[in-house]
């Protein structure tokens, strides 16, 4: 089982995609467990403020430091964490080879920055990754979490049923992505399914996925100029 403790200034924003589907599963079937920490509740002064004006006279807010310090010290008091990670434009691309190293440890905190960012300084003490879903902004990183939470959990035995396995997925074999798949019925408007796929010929499928996955992988790296 792993542990998943997220570090948000926007807890609400976890009440839907971490309570449905495959997600919630997991947490039902007692395999993975989620907890959200609310920022706010712990900063100490009257009004809970979690955010500041940047020194160094930039426009925007940066959320402050001792929150976060007072978080993460709280949870490392009460447990060892593998990996504390930090979403961030800074890190590794999150793939899929990251995500199974994740699924193999027991705890892990996710930090979810907003606005300009976190106080360096809090990075700078605890920070053991950073992990940037591509080279795009988005408005915080709670997206980012709920990306590396879905990605590592759906690799933890036992949460996937049959018809889901996470053996076929794209990227689980080395760099490739999936052959097309098709289902019933076998022919709609004209459009058929390749006959391979009817032949009941298992080596003959097997050849022909496998064809299509270095043919489909191929146009990928040209359409994104990775040669």
């Amino acid at each position: 089982m792993i542990r998943f403790d997220i570090i948000s200034a926007i807890p609400d924003f976890f009440n839907g995609p971490l309570t449905t589907s495959i997600i919630k599963r997991a947490q039902d079937k007692k395999l993975v467990e989620i907890y959200v920490h609310n920022l706010r509740d712990y900063a100490y002064d009257r009004h809970k403020q979690i955010d500041d004006k940047p020194f160094g006279g930039e426009p925007g807010m940066v959320l402050k430091p001792e929150p976060f310090f007072e978080c993460i010290e709280k949870l490392l008091a009460e447990r060892e964490y593998q990996n504390i990670i930090f979403t961030s434009p800074q890190g590794i691309i999150f793939n899929q080879e990251t995500a199974k190293k994740i699924s193999l440890e027991k705890n892990a905190i996710i930090v979810a920055g907003r606005y300009k960012g976190i106080d360096e300084r809090v990075r700078e003490k605890f920070a053991t990754v950073d992990i940037s879903i591509g080279n795009f902004v988005l408005s915080g990183g709670e997206i980012a979490a709920v990306v590396v939470v879905d990605s590592v959990i759906r690799l933890i035995p036992k949460v996937l049923n049959d018809s889901e396995s996470a053996l076929n997925d794209s990227f689980m074999d080395g760099e490739l992505l999936s052959a097309p798949v098709y289902t019933r019925p076998a022919e709609y408007k004209g459009m058929g399914v390749p006959e391979v796929l009817l032949s009941g010929n298992e080596k003959l499928i097997k050849e022909w996925k496998a064809k299509q996955s270095i043919i489909i992988t191929e146009n990928w790296k040209k359409i994104n100029r990775m040669e």
